[in-house]
């Protein structure tokens, strides 16, 4: 028999077999090397909490990745819950993007948690073991990209290479942004990259360029040997502080001027970097796509650059004059809409435009530049005429994050005439890489989802729920219907939706008892469907952004936004079924009704359970589908199981006000603890509540 059929035969047993009590999915950890190169093929080694055996399919963001598991020979009394190591192999096309790539892998136990794969154009070369000292510096031959970890206390690791006279090579190191979806590494690598000569002697170095990871450009006039050193910067380790150092000759691109360009049309810009040209101006096709998370390689003379973040818009544009306009009084004239290409040249400069505009407008202004690489913490402020402040914004937050740019959102105009943004450095700095784009449009109504979490655990014949919130924008405040798309065969949605006056929704999935293990990237997406509480957004299907917990010191659940989730069916866990003796109830307003829930543990399975139907941590609520003026009375309801228990009960009330509500779809979790902040969340099958209109309401005229 061929070994991928007994790798299949192997997974399909371990998918039958008795499941340990409070089982997990796996939570990764690192990845070594962590870097692979453009065209071709490598193997890494995966390092997670929780287990790994089994494992099956490795899921990869964007194009031009392929991830596979090497089959693992087992070892001699090694049992499921012990691998916590593996090898897997990656596949990168020659024309992949270079850059950053999620992945994860699949397993019996469920999908892990993301790990991050840097793509490099550079030769990858792996740390030796002795390389801690200047005296034992690692010899490598540049440009390549450099692999290692700052394993522990004190550790330094030294390279040596040798240069041509008259050489520019630039040193980008990328190691704490690739933590941040971590899940439990809650001290981050703080690294810092220092250029030596032979003897020792610093020559340039960096700290905190891109956040706490460095960069350094350096022009070598003599030819010679040298040193690169990296280290933390406290001299703290840790064995999964990995990095990468991409070392590149060819010129390196932080930004471009303008920042936003054209959609569909030829653009020129000037290239803003280390090493850049003496004619810093090149041409290229803007591509159709459109938005603010756009990223080009700029056609250089033999090769395209490094990926340069782009603002792609059909906006009409404007440029920044090269007369002053700092002041109310000579500030540049701009027209609504329009997308303003600028730049704070240098230190204290302050940009201010004038426009027009009647009162009741409502306006939106919004500054993107931190987002896209740019060196400005802006600030950003409307003025009258007489340079009086009428609104101010330093950062802005989108979901659960904030950020360094800076909006203004549904500003009402208040009297017809002109008006004046104001923006700069909130530190006044100034220079080059101080690009901005700045949005000036009327304020649409329109709404943004996010998922709460990245992947969604499923077994056959049992059903995983998914929360969705909506953040209003600009009065909308109509109804918002949810779908998914992409699932697992075997895998159905029952697809709830937000209330007008809701922010939640939920999806609830239901694998078939015929399900076989698999795993497959969806698409959560809304569609506003109503306007009757406000006004209405387009008919758009907007995609929900999804967030990966992670395990914040002190017991905290944080969030980061991550480029996949993902819906995977794996072997039974510890909770097999969750069944409601009623999926479906009405209330009268002030009326209270019992539902009585079963649990169905998986044997051997005696810890504690939790019933809920918010989904909650610490006080917390991340998602909340319950009609407004519907709530639960704990104290007649029983939600913790203990020592077995599988009888709970929920009484749901509603409010004597509650207005009327037709079949919202709501999900009876059972919850069962991984640590003090993961948990594993059981879904039952979609509860339809209703709340009756009041008897004593009057009719509507």
């Amino acid at each position: 028999m061929c070994f991928r059929k007994l790798l299949l035969l192997f997974v399909g047993i371990l998918a039958t077999s008795e499941t340990p009590a409070q089982t997990s999915y796996p939570m990764l950890m690192s990845i070594r090397p962590v870097a692979a190169q453009q065209g071709q093929t490598s193997e890494h080694t995966v390092r997670s909490r929780y287990d790994l055996y089994g494992a099956y399919k490795v899921l990869v963001s964007g194009d031009g990745v392929q991830g596979e598991v090497v089959p693992h020979a087992v070892k001699q009394g090694e049992k499921p819950g012990k691998i916590e190591a593996l090898k897997v192999r990656f596949t990168v096309s020659a024309n992949a993007q270079p850059g950053v790539r999620d992945f994860r892998l699949a397993t019996p136990r469920g999908v892990s948690t993301l790990g991050q794969l840097v793509i490099t154009r550079g030769a990858v070369v792996l740390e030796a073991g002795n390389n801690d000292s200047l005296s034992t510096p690692q010899t490598v031959e540049l440009p390549a990209t450099l692999c290692g970890a700052i394993e522990e206390a004190e550790d330094i690791d030294y390279y040596q290479f040798r240069v041509d006279a008259d050489t520019s090579f630039s040193f980008h190191v990328r190691s704490m942004r690739l933590q941040d979806r971590i899940h439990d590494l809650q001290q981050h690598v703080d690294p810092i990259l220092t250029l030596r000569s032979k003897s020792g002697a610093t020559l340039a170095s960096s700290d905190n360029f891109y956040s706490a990871d460095p960069f350094l450009g350096y022009h070598f006039e003599d030819a010679g040997e040298y040193l690169l050193e990296i280290r933390d910067v406290r001299y703290h380790g840790n064995a999964y502080w990995e990095y990468s150092i991409e070392v590149a000759a060819q010129p390196f691109v932080l930004n471009t001027y303008p920042l936003g360009l054209a959609a569909r049309k030829a653009a020129q810009v000037e290239l803003i970097g280390f090493s850049i040209p003496s004619n810093p101006i090149a041409e290229f096709q803007v591509p159709a796509q459109q938005g603010k998370t756009v990223e080009v390689g700029i056609p250089l003379e033999s090769t395209l650059s490094n990926p340069v973040p782009l603002i792609v818009t059909d906006l009409p544009l404007t440029n920044e004059q090269p007369q002053e306009h700092s002041r109310t009084e000579n500030a540049q004239q701009v027209s609504v809409p329009t997308g303003i290409n600028g730049r704070l040249s240098s230190e204290g400069e302050i940009d201010c435009y004038a426009f027009d505009a009647m009162k009741g407008d409502m306006l939106t202004v919004e500054v993107t530049a931190r987002r896209r690489q740019s060196a400005i913490d802006s600030h950003l402020r409307i003025l009258d005429s007489n340079g009086k402040q009428l609104q101010l914004n330093d950062d802005l937050k989108i979901g659960k994050r904030g950020y360094s740019d800076s909006l203004i959102e549904s500003w009402t105009v208040p009297a017809d005439g002109k008006y004046v943004i104001e923006l700069r450095d909130v530190h006044l700095r100034g220079g080059p890489r101080f690009v901005y784009f700045l949005e000036l449009t009327r304020s649409k109504p329109y709404f943004q989802l996010f998922a709460d979490t990245d992947k969604t655990q499923l077994a056959p014949g049992a059903a995983g729920v998914i929360f969705v919130r909506a953040v209003r924008k600009n009065g909308f405040a109509g109804t918002i219907e949810l779908g998914i798309d992409h699932l697992p065969e075997g895998v159905t949605a029952s697809s709830g939706r937000i209330l007008p006056d809701g922010q939640d929704g939920c999806i609830i999935l239901e694998a078939s008892p015929e399900t076989n293990l698999a795993a497959t990237n969806v698409l959560i997406h809304g569609k506003a469907t109503g306007s009757n509480h406000g006004p209405a957004a387009d008919s758009s299907i907007i995609p929900a952004a999804q967030y990966q917990e992670t395990y914040l010191p002190g017991g905290g659940r944080g969030h980061w936004p991550v480029e996949m989730h993902t819906v995977a069916i794996g072997r039974p866990g510890d909770v097999l079924e969750l069944a409601l003796d009623n999926y479906e109830i009405t209330l009268e307003p002030g009326e209270t009704q019992k539902i009585n829930v079963e649990v169905k543990r998986a044997k051997g399975f005696d810890k504690n359970v939790t019933l809920d139907v918010i989904y909650q941590h610490l006080g917390s609520v991340y998602g909340n589908t319950l009609p407004k003026g519907v709530t639960i009375d704990a104290n007649a309801s029983k939600t913790l199981l203990t020592a077995g228990a599988t009888q709970g009960q929920l009484v749901f009330k509603a409010d004597p006000k509650a207005s009327p509500v037709d079949s919202q779809q709501v999900s009876v979790m059972a919850n069962v603890s991984i640590n003090f902040v993961m948990k594993t969340t059981f879904s039952s099958k979609p509860l339809l509540i209703s709340v009756a209109k009041s008897s004593s309401a009057k009719p509507a005229d």
